[in-house]
């Protein structure tokens, strides 16, 4: 697989640093000319965040920018794309590996580099499997560990590590001795669609290929032959990196009315629970049953339909025992036809797939991935939640005159 022309700039995050590095390093000794562009956001108590370029043999270049806004990742998404330019307009490079700091989530940097002109090739998480679950686990806020990208960050290292893990396409997986079966099966389930590249994995023999560094003799001009060099082949993890990715195709994966969420799964422990109905939640009884939801799975995820708010699609994203619920915006069945031309063909496309004759795309749509899952208990759960069969019978006007338990939490 030959590198694209131009400069191609591969994305590497996660917050598991080990495994990250050696993805990375990986990169450079599989692919001559690369190098990695760093930003350090460790630095930003002194007021700056350290730049460091480097290759195979070491660092080439170092340097310092400002914190913009006091805000340290803010300073990264001004100075990459410039630092990216130089590298592209300098020559040499053949490809730019972008190393992500600890808490840096791959979306918003793919979506500045796209953004500044140059070529998102590929967008890989790196993992260690046998720190899924504890990471998934961890609802520490990421400044209690030194992770916070600004003074103003309140994320947690579990919905952070949720969302580093789903948005790559490509995770490099570590080979990591403590992983048993519940952890890889655990990872697989959690992101089913992606392509799971061991970072020590090298291309296998083929038989038919010579041996040695050469390929077959070429005459020369003087009647001597000649080795020919041939062209190194590329890992797995390098192809991977080359191959080709899509900033809006990634972004609408994300969102959640077209979500490529998980399917139904079970094995080695770890099950995933896809709960879909036709029927509004009860705004009291679910806000009610939010704790014990959100405790129900190391992850849960997906878009619902409140009684009281008809109109409005609701995202659902739990990890670390933390819960985010946020409006995202209006179910298409709400809008006038006038409006539909508006709405991202990709979301139009999977509301057609599942559309309801009464109520359009309005749906229950969670998914909960977990070892050791109660799947007949949260389902019982679940369905208490939904309007019984006296209060659906009432009428939308009726629901509408429901508590409205969700506003105060909609309002935070």
């Amino acid at each position: 697989m030959a590198v694209p022309p131009g400069l191609p700039v591969v994305i590497v995050g996660g917050l598991h640093a080990d495994a990250r590095r050696a993805a990375v390093a990986r990169l450079l000794a599989d692919v001559p000319g690369s190098v990695v562009l760093h930003h350090d956001l460790a630095t930003a108590a002194a007021g700056t965040v350290v730049r460091t370029i480097r290759d195979a043999s070491g660092v080439l270049d170092a340097g310092e920018a400002p914190l913009v806004n006091d805000c340290a990742c803010c300073a990264l998404r001004e100075d990459l794309v410039p630092e990216l330019e130089r590298l592209r307009d300098t020559g040499g490079t053949r490809l730019a590996v972008v190393e992500l700091w600890d808490s840096v989530e791959p979306k918003a940097m793919a979506e500045v580099v796209t953004a500044g002109g140059l070529t998102v090739t590929g967008v890989i998480t790196a993992v260690d499997p046998a720190l899924v679950l504890p990471y998934l686990g961890n609802g520490d806020d990421l400044a209690d560990g030194g992770l916070a990208a600004a003074a103003t960050d309140q994320r947690t290292v579990a919905d952070t590590f949720a969302r580093q893990l789903e948005y790559a396409p490509v995770l490099a997986v570590a080979d990591s001795p403590e992983a048993d079966d519940e952890d890889r099966e655990l990872l697989a389930q959690l992101h089913p669609t992606a392509r799971q590249v061991r970072i020590g994995q090298d291309l296998p023999a083929d038989p038919a290929e010579p041996a040695g560094p050469t390929a077959p003799a070429q005459p020369s001009g003087d009647g001597l032959t000649v080795p020919t060099p041939r062209r190194r082949a590329l890992s797995p993890l390098a192809q991977a990196a080359l191959a080709g990715f899509d900033v809006e195709a990634a972004a609408a994966a994300q969102h959640p009315a077209c979500a490529l969420l998980p399917a139904e799964a079970d094995a080695h422990g770890v099950s995933t629970l896809v709960w879909s109905m036709r029927r509004p939640f009860h705004p009291e009884r679910l806000y009610a049953a939010l704790e014990d939801l959100t405790c129900a799975a190391a992850r849960s995820r997906g878009r619902f339909w409140l009684a009281d708010k008809p109109d409005t699609l609701f995202h659902w994203d739990a990890a670390g025992g933390a819960l985010c619920v946020e409006s995202t915006g209006p179910w298409l069945a709400s809008l006038p036809d006038a409006a539909w031309d508006m709405v991202p063909p990709v979301r139009r496309a999977a509301a057609a797939l599942d559309w309801h004759p009464e109520h359009g795309d309005r749906c229950q749509h969670l998914v909960f991935t977990s070892p050791g899952l109660d799947r007949d208990g949260l389902e019982r759960l679940l369905e208490s939640c939904l309007l019984t069969d006296a209060e659906y019978a009432a009428g939308p006007d009726a629901w509408q005159r429901l508590p409205h338990a969700f506003d105060t939490l909609l309002e935070v």
